[in-house]
């Protein structure tokens, strides 16, 4: 099977601070939002690499289908493994990102490999399902044992992500423009599997070790701040940074107006600039000057599917 993978690294490659490994939500692909992301953090000094999963995005797969997640992640680390492996790479300070559903596959993968990154960057992670959004124990049931007959059937509906997700309407216009994000009903197997990971996260959040900055909107209605409250103490790392961004949604890094998006870049930048300095042999930037590239980052992040912005 083909999986889509993609890479943005800095001008001045020889200048790298470190990698970031991309793991998205569900339905993204790295042709979209992630673009913009991966820029801003490529001017940043960091070289940042995604892949779509297999059934999404441009990679090979029936669309929107998951027959097993610990496939995937194992998917995840192989694909991740092999670019860390690059000699021009080897040394380098290696983070993953982690959004919402991708949070959760961030923290398998750390689970499953404890010594793969140096930290990780976790934003509205999916440690558990909020009540909202949950199946009663009944069709819990019901749906698993369908899952087992029919996988593949799209009959498990969940709210609408880009409305409940995006606080700017400009910006939730632009993002239901996304040619390849999956939409309309989730498929019954892949509905059962984002349960038990969300479930399998949750019971397992005491061994997390690793670094992590987790990035939550108190708004949040896809998965719930207090969980990621609850990961930052129940996690064994003794470096964790929980950040609340007061009325934010979902979407913390899409959806948000440009102030906001700014606010939560720095704090990322920042964040890692502290962490692969010591490995990367590079100097921290004085606060005027992590303004400064902030500023320099953030435009590649908030411009990029705009109608009206052109990206070279």
């Amino acid at each position: 099977m083909e999986i889509f993978v993609k890479s943005w690294e800095p001008a001045d490659f020889g200048q790298l601070h470190g990698l970031i490994f991309l793991c998205l939500g569900y339905g993204d692909s790295v042709t979209f939002y992630a673009e913009g992301l991966a820029r801003a953090l490529a001017v940043a000094g960091y070289g940042v690499y995604g892949m779509d999963y297999p059934g999404f995005g441009m990679s090979e797969g029936l669309h929107g289908y998951i027959p097993n997640m610990g496939n995937l992640v194992d998917d995840i680390i192989e694909q991740y493994q092999t670019i860390k492996d690059r000699a021009e790479l080897r040394g380098l300070p290696c983070f993953v990102y982690g959004e919402s559903m991708g949070g959760a596959l961030a923290l398998r993968t750390h689970l499953k490999a404890p010594t793969m990154w140096d930290g990780a960057i976790l934003a509205a992670p999916m440690c558990k399902i909020v009540e909202s959004m949950y199946p009663s124990p009944i069709m819990v049931q019901v749906l698993t044992k369908l899952a087992q007959v029919i996988p593949k059937a799209k009959l498990v509906s969940i709210n609408d992500i880009m409305k409940v997700g995006f606080r700017d309407e400009v910006k939730r216009k632009h993002a239901n423009l996304n040619p390849v994000f999956y939409v309309g009903y989730t498929r019954l197997g892949t509905g059962v599997q984002l349960l038990r990971t969300a479930d399998y996260v949750e019971k397992r959040m005491h061994e997390v070790s690793l670094p992590m900055l987790v990035l939550h909107g108190t708004q949040d209605q896809v998965t719930d701040p207090s969980v990621s409250k609850l990961l930052c103490d129940k996690a064994k790392s003794t470096d964790k940074t929980l950040r609340l961004y007061e009325d934010a949604w979902h979407g913390i890094l899409q959806g948000e107006p440009d102030n906001r998006i700014h606010v939560v870049m720095k704090d990322i930048i920042s964040w890692l600039d502290a962490r692969a300095s010591p490995k990367a042999g590079f100097q921290q930037l004085s606060e005027e000057e992590l303004e400064e590239r902030v500023r320099s980052a953030v435009p590649s992040l908030i411009n990029f599917g705009r109608l009206d912005q052109t990206m070279g």
